[in-house]
């Protein structure tokens, strides 16, 4: 059986934003809160989150929900790459146990329905497709789906050759870019202006 786990990057200095956006309010819980819980109800099997600034305010919240853990990345400020390394190095940890086939690769200012990933889930599993990005108006955007048989490139990734970019050109043949009609899924709260706008837009 199809198993699903996700990596969901929360280690960042949230600069833009003024304020730690993992514990912004969304959809009447934290902006962390509601992505781990959205992923778990979308079918994912299990959330790693990787910590970094300010991570024993978000590492509570974590070890609440049922499904969910946390990965520390004390390199953050190296880039967001390190950060895919270590929920990269977790999920590495668990694989002799665990029949973990594929993952998930979202931000905490990236919040997206449980029914926008469910249908992402479903469609990169009925796919032969080692990588499935969805998109709206022909703009890549996330979560992004990437068969567990790719880890070992994942953990070899570095700021230098652009990180998961990398990855993506060289599985272009076996990379399906799903465009859906949800404006979400481009959705990057980096400023308190662009997370009011989504606040607002009621999706």
């Amino acid at each position: 059986m199809p198993a699903v786990w996700a990596i969901l990057l929360a280690a960042g200095e949230s600069s833009r934003m003024g304020q730690l956006k993992a514990l912004l309010p969304w959809r009447g819980a934290t902006l962390i809160e509601h992505q781990v819980r959205s992923l778990l109800a979308a079918g994912v099997e299990h959330v790693v989150v990787v910590t970094g600034h300010d991570a024993e305010r978000l590492k509570p919240k974590v070890d609440a929900i049922q499904g969910a853990s946390w990965a520390h990345n004390p390199d953050y400020l190296q880039g967001k790459t390190t950060s895919l390394k270590t929920g990269v190095a977790a999920l590495a940890q668990v694989l002799h146990r665990e029949p973990v086939t594929d993952i998930l690769l979202l931000n905490v200012d990236q919040p997206r329905s449980a029914i926008t990933v469910r249908t992402l889930l479903e469609r990169h599993l009925a796919s032969s497709n080692l990588i499935t990005i969805p998109t709206h108006g022909g703009k890549g955007g996330h979560p992004i789906f990437i068969s567990a048989g790719l880890l070992p490139e994942l953990a070899d990734i570095d700021e230098e050759s652009q990180g998961l970019k990398a990855v993506v050109r060289r599985h272009a043949a076996a990379t399906e870019r799903f465009e859906m009609d949800d404006p979400s899924l481009l959705w990057d709260l980096n400023t308190p202006e662009q997370y009011q706008a989504a606040v607002d837009s009621g999706l």
